[in-house]
């Protein structure tokens, strides 16, 4: 699957950039995430990075009869209806797992919405594993891994440093994007 990723990026005009953490259990964030184009990328960037990743989407997207495809593809479906404390089975997942790459899209949407949700964050910081910045930059067309974080439990100064980094990322719908608290675009 790498040297096929590979290929097919290189058609689109994309390119990967970055490297994998070296621990065996991360999170991935997933931004921006503003189309369902994100998917498809994303699993060509993690497989020509060779990563075995493992991602959350809705319920609604493993039905018959893409289910099983979803899933060998390292989909975890999400009821998003309600509450089932996910940041805890997450936390737990990782925890008793000795080689997990966790993607989750802090918007939690493709959608514009007004914040980014701090579950990644937590995960993270609950299961003692490092942050990594996954991209799509579709104005750049390049993909991957940026920084990669340590959570310190200190929450506002871990985010001004992933904040920092995703100002200079695009995705494929900017209007739909929203930044992670204490950025502001316009800001050098």
């Amino acid at each position: 699957m790498p040297r096929i990723s590979h290929l097919i990026l290189k058609i689109a005009g994309w390119r990967v950039e970055g490297s994998v953490p070296n621990s065996t259990r991360f999170v991935i964030i997933a931004a921006p995430h503003t189309s369902n184009w994100d998917l498809p990328f994303m699993l060509l960037v993690s497989f020509a990075m060779k990563m075995k990743i493992n991602w959350m989407g809705k319920d609604a997207i493993f039905r018959k009869p893409f289910r099983g495809l979803f899933k060998w593809l390292g989909g975890i479906p999400i009821d998003r209806s309600s509450s089932h404390n996910v940041v805890q089975q997450s936390i737990e997942t990782l925890t008793h797992n000795d080689n997990l790459a966790l993607i989750v899209p802090p918007s939690g949407t493709r959608q514009r919405v007004t914040r980014w949700k701090t579950g990644f964050y937590h995960i993270a910081n609950g299961a003692k594993v490092p942050i990594a910045l996954g991209f799509l930059d579709y104005q750049r067309k390049a993909g991957g891994i940026g920084p990669h974080l340590v959570p310190q439990g200190d929450l506002a100064a871990d985010m001004e440093i992933i904040s920092k980094f995703y100002s200079r990322v695009t995705g494929k719908y900017p209007d739909n994007a929203i930044l992670p608290p204490s950025v502001n675009k316009n800001t050098p």
